[in-house]
């Protein structure tokens, strides 16, 4: 099973060298009998790689690793031990994969919700067997029947659904398990190390890794229900919170309010149906045909979905005695990767005047497709960069990649903030900032209605707030937080609050900060401060009182809320006050 794990990541490295590449990946050991029992492991684990090798791995002293990852736990530590791994873009990586078979034929249908299976009796064999599927165009409602000569369900944590659909009897094979991810910022890791611990206080594996330029940390693995919309629970982000923790240095303050989004995915594990032992879950991939011809694949991992697939088809071919000859998928190159280069972000630089971020960004995204992209990209009326209008200004996606998204099959603004940007998972607050312009820009390619355009803003806000950790987050500072500071805190916070509040009203608004902004000549527009405001107004009055100011100071204390404008703004404020007291010159006769 290994040995076919690193075949497939070899040759999905090959495939799709703009989407995924090799990363470097640290153990770090706090027990010297750890080294050698992890060592022989590793270069076992290379041994079995064999060619398929990314690059061997090696031992750290404790100054060395402390060298590569200095935000590491330095007590205790022996050394450590880095061996290679594969990382990837998998939302990219999905829609690759369609596009693709799409270049070669396939129909692909999105949105598409089957409703039940159709059957016809075999003439010569009298049982029934599976013919086709009736489905739902979900976004429409419209409902229309597919005929095919093999139906294959291949549907992840919905594969026993489906398995119902063709026969009610049938006994569950998959036990679908959540693993809850986080996403902080890029300073909690280095640019090009990873973190792995094996054995955290549970059991379970943790990783700490850095990706997309920031660090995405998890995994939990609890048993779920089914959904569509799972849900990261304030436990699970702690729980790994708390493992995070134990791995790095004092000197990193690892906060809640650092949490940038948090999601929860399913995996669907199973055992396999034909096995002695149904309960045991099978750590491989299942193929399965029932007795009127439904193949079912279930199971598996990213790593080797074309393997799965390759089985599930050489199943097809032989159990509905269809013509096709062997697979030709190991080496086929994704949308995308056949003409990438390395240096493919320089030519988008040169020739099209973008951004060095944007252009890196646009060719590790869509490969030698991101010159289309590029074509599409608005001027942004500047000296430089001179196309490439971004949709918020901390990340590199641009307007053109939502036109071009609609291209590729986006219908909703869902699609757009999740799966052809990366938004929704790398900060919730900015792809809820970018929402309306993105809706603004869809809605301009689909023709959609002011309604249509409302519901989708609606939709997506409902998405970022339940199943990308934004409420979680926002629940942080509500109107029934505790104030928690000590009385030398409060005073001191108090009297930062009466520099905006003069007139002693127990309030601060809009027009008290603008004038204190005016005073040490800063300015700033009234839309802005609005937002800043309503950031901390938890009551909703339009206006920030001493009670929702000093919640705010204990909240950051705690680390629950981080980058709080407001609290930035009137710190930064009063240093400056501060530094123009008038220096007396009485002694000095008014001279100098």
């Amino acid at each position: 099973m290994v040995k076919e794990a690193l075949h497939e990541r070899a040759n999905l490295l090959e495939i799709a060298p703009h989407l995924s590449s090799p990363l470097p990946i640290m153990l770090p050991v706090y027990k010297w009998w750890q080294l050698p029992y992890y060592w022989v492991g590793i270069k076992l684990y290379d041994l079995v790689a064999g060619s398929n090798c990314l690059k061997s791995s090696y031992v750290l002293s404790k100054s060395r690793a402390l060298e590569h990852f200095p935000m590491l736990q330095k007590d205790k530590l022996v050394g450590a031990i880095v061996y290679y791994d594969g990382q990837h873009n998998d939302a990219r990586m999905n829609l690759a994969i369609a596009l693709t078979a799409a270049r070669y034929g396939a129909a692909t249908a999105n949105y598409m919700e089957v409703v039940r299976l159709l059957k016809k009796t075999d003439p010569e064999t009298g049982k029934e067997r599976v013919s086709g599927a009736r489905c739902k165009d979900v976004l429409t409602g419209q409902e229309f029947d597919v005929r095919a000569k093999c139906v294959i369900n291949a549907t992840g944590p919905f594969t026993d659904s489906v398995r119902k659909m063709d026969d009610k009897s049938a006994a569950d094979i998959c036990q679908p398990s959540a693993g809850v991810h986080i996403v902080m910022p890029g300073y909690y890791s280095p640019e090009n190390m990873g973190l792995l611990d094996p054995a955290t206080s549970d059991g379970r594996v943790i990783f700490f890794l850095p990706w997309q330029k920031m660090t995405i940390a998890g995994t939990t693995d609890t048993p779920t229900d089914i959904t569509n919309h799972p849900i990261p629970s304030e436990e699970d982000i702690n729980f790994i919170l708390n493992e995070v923790r134990n791995y790095l240095s004092c000197d990193v303050e690892v906060r809640r309010g650092d949490v940038l989004a948090a999601w929860s995915g399913i995996r669907p594990l199973v055992t396999d149906p034909k096995s002695a032992d149904t309960q045991s879950i099978s750590r491989n991939h299942v193929v399965d045909v029932s007795d009127s011809g439904l193949i079912t694949i279930a199971g598996g991992k990213w790593t080797t979905y074309r393997s799965m697939a390759e089985d599930t088809v050489d199943a097809a071919v032989k159990v509905h005695s269809l013509k096709a000859g062997p697979s030709r998928t190991v080496g086929l190159f994704l949308q995308g990767g056949k003409d990438w280069s390395p240096t493919l972000y320089i030519r988008l630089v040169q020739d099209y005047g973008l951004e060095s971020e944007v252009a890196q960004h646009l060719a590790a995204t869509y490969g030698d497709k991101a010159f289309e992209v590029a074509k599409m990209a608005s001027v942004t009326g500047k000296r430089w960069p001179i196309v490439g209008v971004r949709l918020v200004s901390e990340f590199p996606y641009i307007e053109a990649e939502v036109k071009y998204g609609v291209k590729e099959y986006a219908c909703t603004a869902v699609d757009m903030i999740s799966r052809r940007t990366r938004l929704a998972f790398l900060n919730v607050q900015a792809a809820e900032e970018a929402l309306p312009r993105i809706v603004e820009l869809m809605g301009r390619e689909l023709n959609w209605s002011d309604r249509k355009k409302e519901e989708e803003l609606e939709t997506a806000r409902k998405f970022l707030y339940y199943e990308m950790g934004y409420k979680s987050r926002s629940e942080q500072l509500t109107d029934r937080s505790e104030i928690s500071l000590l009385p030398s805190d409060v005073d001191r916070y108090t009297k930062r609050f009466h520099k905006f509040d003069a007139d002693q009203k127990g309030f601060i608004t809009i027009v008290d900060v603008q004038r204190v902004l005016e005073s040490i000549n800063v300015q700033m527009d009234e839309n802005t401060l609005h937002e800043i405001l309503n950031e901390v107004d938890l009551n909703k009055n339009g206006q920030v009182e001493l009670n929702e100011f000093l919640q705010l100071m204990s909240a950051i204390q705690k680390g629950r809320v981080s980058g709080s404008r407001l609290a930035i703004l009137m710190k930064t404020a009063e240093e400056n006050l501060d530094r123009r007291v008038v220096i007396p010159v009485d002694r000095s006769c008014g001279g100098l």
